[in-house]
Order: C-alpha cells, then sequence, then structure tokens
C-alpha cells in the first residue's frame, strides 16, 4: 500500500528532525562506515574462528597445548565478532554520560555533589517515560507554530 503525499511528507520531516537531533544516530541509520568496521570484525572473527577449529583438530592428534591454544583463538575471535566496533573508543571519546539532551559527555572526575542536589535534579528530570513524552510535546507545540 502506497503512502499518500501527506504522509510522505510528514516521514521526510521526520527523518530531517532526526537528522538535525541526533546527526551520529541518523548516520549509523544510513549504513555509515561503523556497519564496514562491524562487516570486518565479522569476517576476521569467522576466519578466526575457523583457524581455531583446525587447530584444536591438529592438537587432537598432535599435542594438546596446540588444541589449547586453537580454543583460545575461537573464544577470542568469537569475542571479536560479536562486541561492537571501537569506533568511539578508538578516537579516543572513551565511555561517557548520556545527557538529557541525547549528547554524550565525559563523566566529571573528582566533583562530589551534596545529596540535596542529585534530589532536586532527579525530581526536575522525572523518569525516562516522562522526559520522552515532554520533549514530543515541545516538538508537537514548535511544529505548530510554522
Amino acid at each position: 500500500m502506497a503512502l499518500s503525499e501527506r504522509e510522505r511528507q510528514m516521514l521526510e520531516e521526520m527523518e530531517e528532525a532526526i537528522r538535525a537531533e541526533d546527526p551520529r544516530f541518523a548516520s549509523q541509520m544510513n549504513g555509515s562506515d561503523a556497519q564496514r568496521t562491524d562487516r570486518r570484525r565479522v569476517i576476521l572473527g569467522v576466519i578466526g574462528a575457523v583457524a581455531g577449529l583446525g587447530l584444536v583438530l591438529l592438537g587432537i592428534n598432535t599435542n594438546l597445548w596446540v588444541g589449547v591454544a586453537g580454543f583460545a583463538l575461537i573464544v577470542a575471535s568469537i569475542a571479536l565478532a560479536i562486541t561492537p566496533g571501537g569506533s568511539g573508543r578508538s578516537r579516543g571519546q572513551g565511555l561517557g554520560l548520556v545527557g538529557d539532551d541525547g549528547s554524550v559527555r565525559q563523566p566529571r572526575t573528582g566533583h562530589k555533589r551534596t545529596r540535596a542536589k542529585k534530589a532536586g535534579k532527579a525530581a526536575k528530570q522525572g523518569t525516562f517515560m516522562q522526559r520522552m513524552e515532554q520533549r514530543w510535546e515541545e516538538r508537537r507545540q514548535q511544529g505548530q507554530g510554522w
């Protein structure tokens, strides 16, 4: 079933809003370099697992330690294949905290907040779903002003 012109227009507007709000997410959905990197990791993992299986079979006929090394290679290769690519970490970003606006920021170290500040911030933010509903309503209100 084809989409009407209005539905197509709404989809295009939603895509533009997503691209403007979170370009990293939009590029992941479009299939950027991260997918090529992940595909490469899976291929290397499969090749390593097959080589490890060969070492295990060779270790059965020759030496126990060759089989153990083959098993270790299989485990490492599977771990390489199933873990997500280190695209963010390889550039030095490291792990971070996701803010209210969806941006990722580095955690502050050495800063201590009092319980009153934490409680005030938690009360201000609400639950995840409440924040999402609030953001949705804000977007709807902004869209009506056009």
